[in-house]
Parts: C-alpha cells; structure tokens; sequence
C-alpha cells in the first residue's frame, strides 16, 4: 500500500530539509514581499482576505475601487507570488507533519499520511483560488460571474485544510514529546 511506503521514503534529514527549506521560503517570501502588502494604506480597508472571500461581482467592484489601478497590480503581483509562496508552505508542512508521524505509531500515526496528503490539497486548492483571482483581475471590466464564489470556495477549502494539517501537527509534536519522554 502507498501509505506504507510513505512511511519508510523519505529519510528524516531529508524531511527535515524539506520541512526547514519550505519555512525559509515561506519566512522569505511573507517578509521580502507579503510585508509590502501589510504596510501598504492601499489595503487597510479591503486585504487580500476580503479579496479571496469576496463571493459577488459586487464585492470585487468595491474592493476593485477601493484599491485602485494602482492596487490591482500590486494584488496580482501579490497573487503570482503567491504560487511560490505555496510551495514554501506545502514543504514546511508536509514535512512537518511526516517528520512527526515518524515519531508516532499505532492510528495517531496512520491519520498523520492522511493529514500529509491534506497539507498538499491545500496548495492544491490556493493554486485554483490564484487562478480565478488572477481571472478577476485580468478582466476587471468584466468579472466572471462563477469567479468569486469559487475563489471563495477554494479559499475556505484551502484554510480548512491548512487547519486541519496545523492542528495534527502542534497535537503530534506534543504526543511525540510525551512518547519522549516515557522512554527515557
């Protein structure tokens, strides 16, 4: 079964470079670039989050107006960004949480090669939610219909995943601390 092999492949210090390298590029990317976004007085009234959840035609208009040509673009440079940005948060993730269900057993640790694949979906499910954004931004004039509520759903999917994956991951870390230190 795949979920077997998944335990052996790969080794430890390779999750452990995967798990550190994803949290480099995340750290790299959320201070080189997202920051900008965060300090920026275009989006103290409507962020990227209004943006991703925005679910009319109408929503978008306001926030399309309220940020300005000038604020579009740095959205979508924002947006095309953040498919890097994935891969960062995917690794330190994934390997997080493989890295932990190696130090676990027994169904904590069948439930964390779930939780690994869920981590993954959820870079899965940003890359849909970046593609209809990017729809939106690219045809300001005209928004899609279907665009926002599906950059909606994807979004929530996304962040559910990602609570899911970050949830195992603090609980497995403490279980593996604890198994810890009964051993010894």
């Amino acid at each position: 079964m795949f979920l077997d092999k998944l335990k052996e492949v790969p080794k430890n210090l390779y999750l452990i470079i995967l798990f550190v390298g994803g949290f480099i590029l995340f750290l790299a990317i959320n201070t080189l670039v997202f920051q900008a976004f965060s300090t920026s007085s275009l989006f103290t009234t409507h962020g990227i989050l209004d943006f991703e959840f925005a679910w009319t035609v109408e929503q978008i208009e306001l926030i399309f107006t309220t940020w300005g040509s000038t604020g579009m673009a740095m959205q979508e440079s924002g947006v095309i960004w953040d498919f890097i940005y994935i891969i960062g948060y995917v690794s330190f993730a994934f390997g997080g949480i493989l890295f932990v269900t190696r130090k676990v057993s027994g169904n904590f640790q069948k439930v964390g090669l779930y939780v690994s694949f869920i981590a993954v979906l959820s870079g899965l499910f940003d890359v849909i939610e970046n593609i209809f954004l990017l729809i939106m931004l690219q045809n300001s004039s005209a928004i899609p219909t279907f665009a926002p509520p599906i950059a909606g759903i994807m979004a929530t999917i996304k962040f559910t995943c990602l609570a899911i994956a970050l949830l195992y991951f603090v609980t497995g870390l403490v279980v593996a601390l604890i198994l810890t230190v009964k051993k010894k």
